[in-house]
């Protein structure tokens, strides 16, 4: 699945995160560190398990947990309409 940002999303780098503002609602979602670094990830064109395997190059027991916790955040960010998946 590749994602792109909605048309009305603007995102913040902040020293804790990211934070993800859709224009035309008014609504924010604030990502931290992981969930930041996970999305640009994605927007570069990277799969969830490249995804995964990037955020535990360090630990690559927690591959299986974090690849679950990168389709869980897509899947999120789908729903809230904050990112488009094609």
């Amino acid at each position: 699945m590749t994602i792109a940002l909605a048309p009305d999303l603007t995102t913040t780098d902040t020293e804790d995160g990211m934070v993800l503002l859709n224009e035309r609602t008014g609504r924010y979602w604030m990502l931290n560190t992981t969930g930041a670094s996970t999305l640009r990830l994605a927007l570069a064109g990277r799969s969830a398990e490249e995804v995964a395997a990037e955020l535990t190059a360090g630990s690559p027991q927690d591959a299986s947990r974090a690849l679950d916790d990168v389709r869980t955040l897509m899947g999120s960010l789908v729903r809230a309409r904050l990112v488009v998946a094609s």
